[in-house]
């Protein structure tokens, strides 16, 4: 197994032919087929562009053959690959070593385990077996040879050295041994026959009596025990990935400023441990004006996130002086527990808090510095002496957002023990963005791994005819493997916390859309990376984890990733809006694929209500999506087609509403038995888990995000229409559990 540059093909010459080998070698197909089969020739400039935001020159052929022999000889001088990713089930580890000839007789090679322990012995040059893969450069003639590891190491993270010569020095002979199991975790509640559900929800949506204009932990933790006492198996929800404290505005859950840490506005300042004791904190709070505003934001029908962080903020600054004053300055046994959780968090969590920090006093002198790359030169790299000189003068404010980091640890820790105390069978299912914001925090701090002069996105589709930019860097394929996948890993474990997690566009794990800085979608190109090594990596933290894997398969799936997600039981994913027939009609229940996630609907695309309707038609005609106006006929018409295979579906499965005639002259008005007869469509599928969004039960008009779109809508800010605590109560409530009580049966045996 393994990865990393793929070497030119025997007769493949560079001179003229460069640029097109050099994109080859670093991962950049020269053509793709999009949604409707055509085929589309990737440019030369976008080649450039692209090797460019990799860190590779190839402005002209000369710079291309420079690249290429500069490729081939760091791989040559490298005796063993940065990393090998193998199978449990795997008899033999074979390793590659390229060595040069006149190489002495016998080296020695050291595998030091996870757990410390250690094995060693000689490698016999005569034994090892040679390859017809060879190369001359230097005055040497170097040879691939194969080495049969004699040991077999368990599961986990090993580290492999070949001792002995090397132009490199000894990162050259050292190797991250993966060792990965076959398939990822599959919980008792899903398996064999057995089918789950539960509800899908945003998390800021959530109303409340008592939150402070969005939801919050507290709120999840409400949620948990009612879905437990409904009999539903899991809660998955939007990314709760950190965002900009002193940008709250920037509110997107999938453009993150890192996937590493969490986002803060979702604490209850309430339940922080301080609070309770903090006088000035429960004088603040308990004030009419206060009390006020408070009221105000819960009752406005979108979420305001600069006045929810306003007020959260000027509290949290009293409770953090609080902790300072009672904890940290007489070491009690609670500032010893910050302190472990600061030494837990290590280098990654302080480089974080000091970008909360310094861009927090950068906005404060010049609003105009947003985010990283806009900021002055020497605070532009994370490990700048300026930058250190900031983290030194302004330690107590780095500090506070360590302790933002450590509560919001803390609360979701509690609520995903809560879900696991009250039987979910699945637990809680977190969301993991594709990438990170280009000007957050992650891309800061590891500028070597992502390729801030690209953007990932996708090639134009029916529902995105331009194409999408979602202004996301992307990871570098072969930076990544240098590192042994650690961005990745660590990605992985911090989001695998709950039970289950949902990998945005799966698909990025074979290869991504790389769109060239400052270009349209058209010129952007695949960009390939190391697919079995991340599937490997996957399955094991996601067995070490205990945590089940859903991919978001949607758009353009090469029938590759779709047969080794199955293969790694990774659960697809699928709205019922796309299973489709070929002749446009809906897909019956029973033909749904049982390893599969289904839904009604998604956030990026329309509520049920909003589907019947056509509001997303008129708000895309209202803000101009359209190209035209015979495109927007064309879809009102298949829209109101919809509505009649809706209901045929429907009634061929028994479940029309009463009253509801396929033949019908006019098109029934949406109301809440309709959306129960399609939530229970669905939930006869045989598929593992079925998801139910609130806002399809609840009749809710406008969907959540609406694609190619940022300010000109009010993207992740809709509130749902009802408070939590009449959630249990709310006939329409009452009516969808028991439909899914009778069609799936239950997944918890709810307790107090």
């Amino acid at each position: 197994m393994g990865g990393g540059l793929v070497p030119a093909r025997k007769g493949e010459g560079v001179t003229g032919a460069a640029l097109h080998v050099l994109a080859r070698t670093y991962g950049i197909e020269g053509e793709y087929h999009d949604i409707w089969g055509q085929r589309h020739l990737v440019g030369d400039d976008t080649k450039r562009a692209l090797l460019a935001a990799m860190g590779v020159s190839a402005g002209d052929s000369g710079a291309c053959e420079r690249a290429l022999e500069e490729a081939r000889v760091q791989r040559w001088h490298r005796v063993i690959e940065p990393v090998l990713v193998a199978r449990e089930s795997e008899s033999v580890i074979g390793i590659d070593v390229r060595l040069p000839d006149g190489t002495k007789p016998r080296l020695r090679w050291s595998l030091t385990l996870e757990d410390g322990r250690g094995h060693s012995g000689d490698i016999d040059m005569a034994q090892l077996v040679a390859t017809d893969e060879e190369a001359q450069f230097e005055g040497r003639k170097f040879r691939r040879c194969r080495f049969d590891l004699p040991v077999k190491p368990a599961l986990g993270y090993h580290t492999l050295q070949i001792l002995g010569d090397s132009p490199e020095g000894a990162k050259a002979n050292a190797m991250r041994l993966v060792v990965v199991p076959d398939a990822c975790h599959r919980p008792e509640a899903i398996a064999e026959q057995r089918r789950a559900w539960g509800l899908q929800v945003q998390l800021y949506a959530l109303r409340s009596r008592r939150n402070w204009g969005m939801g919050d932990f507290t709120d999840l933790r409400a949620l948990v025990d009612i879905c437990a006492e409904a009999g539903a198996g899991v809660v998955a929800l939007n990314p709760l990935h950190a965002l900009y404290p002193c940008n709250p505005a920037h509110a997107s859950p999938y453009s993150p400023s890192s996937r590493l840490f969490g986002n803060v506005l979702y604490l209850d300042v309430e339940a922080i441990p301080e609070f309770g004791q903090c006088e000035s904190a429960k004088d603040a709070v308990g004030a009419p004006r206060f009390q006020e505003r408070l009221n105000a934001l819960r009752a406005a029908e979108m979420v305001d996130y600069p006045a929810v962080a306003q007020m959260k903020f000027s509290v949290l600054e009293l409770l953090y002086r609080d902790f300072r004053e009672r904890h940290l300055e007489c070491d009690s046994p609670r500032a010893e527990v910050f302190r472990a959780f600061r030494t837990r968090g290590g280098g990654a969590l302080r480089r974080h808090c000091i970008f909360d920090a310094l861009h927090e006093s950068l906005r404060h002198s010049v609003p105009s510095f947003g985010t990283w790359p806009s900021w002055p030169p020497a605070y532009r790299t994370a490990d700048s002496p300026e930058v250190a000189a900031f983290a030194s003068a302004n330690a107590e404010r780095v500090e506070f957002f360590e302790y933002l980091q450590w509560q919001l640890d803390e609360q979701l820790r509690s609520v995903t023990a809560r879900a696991r105390d009250r039987g979910l069978g699945v637990g809680l299912e977190l969301d993991l963005a594709v990438s990170v914001d280009g000007g957050g925090s992650e891309s800061w701090a590891d500028q070597d791994c992502y390729a801030n002069l690209a953007s990932v996105g996708a090639p134009p589709d029916p529902l995105n005819l331009l194409g999408q930019d979602w202004g996301l860097p992307p990871l570098v394929p072969e930076r990544l493997r240098e590192t042994g996948y650690a961005p990745f890993i660590a990605t992985l474990r911090e989001n695998m916390r709950g039970g289950a997690l949902r990998i945005d566009h799966v698909m990025w794990l074979m290869r991504l859309f790389w769109i060239p800085a400052g270009t349209k979608c058209a010129n952007g190109a695949y960009v390939h990376y190391p697919f079995e090594d991340m599937l490997g990596i996957l399955a094991l933290e996601s067995v070490r984890n205990r945590c089940l894997v859903v991919g978001e398969d949607l758009g353009t799936v090469p029938d590759e990733v779709r047969r080794a997600l199955a293969r790694l039981r990774v659960l697809s994913f699928r709205p019922m809006f796309f299973q489709r027939e070929p002749d446009g009609a809906f897909s019956a229940p029973r033909d749904y694929p049982q390893d599969s996630v289904v839904t009604v609907s998604t956030h990026d695309l329309p509520t049920l209500k909003g589907f019947w309707q056509g509001a997303d038609l008129d708000v895309r005609r209202d803000l101009g999506l359209f190209p035209d106006e015979a495109r927007r006929e064309t879809e009102l018409a298949a829209r109101a087609c919809d509505r009649e295979r809706l209901l045929a579906a429907l009634e061929r499965e028994g479940l029309a509403p009463e009253g509801v005639r396929i033949d019908s002259p006019t098109v029934p008005e949406f109301a809440p038995e309709l959306a129960l007869s399609v939530h229970r469509f669905v939930s006869r599928a045989p598929a593992r888990l079925f998801l139910v969004q609130l806002e399809d039960v609840l009749g809710q008009l406008h969907q959540v995000n609406l694609p190619g779109t940022a300010d000109e809508y009010p993207n992740w800010r809709h509130k749902l229409p009802l408070d939590l605590e009449d959630l249990p109560t709310d006939p329409r409530m009452q009516a969808l559990v028991g439909a899914l009580r009778s069609e799936r049966g239950a997944s918890v045996s709810p307790t107090k």
